[in-house]
């Protein structure tokens, strides 16, 4: 991933890349690129929803010291 993804953008190529290993479209050549890119991704959105998991409970948690 080289460029800045959102989480949608990472999803949908995360979902283009399932689809492609279940229609069995990808050449051998190719499956292990995807996979890793698949990895990768999934780290992305892994992580962008711990962060928002995270500012979700401090907004929450600033909300209650009020």
């Amino acid at each position: 991933m080289k460029k800045k993804l959102t989480y949608t953008q990472a999803m949908d190529r995360l979902q283009t890349i399932v689809a492609s290993l279940e229609n069995n479209t990808l050449s051998i050549d190719e499956l292990t690129l995807r996979l890793e890119e698949a990895q990768q991704l999934a780290n992305f959105c892994k992580q962008q929803l711990t962060q928002t998991t995270n500012d979700i409970e401090t907004l929450f948690q600033n909300n209650e010291q009020k």
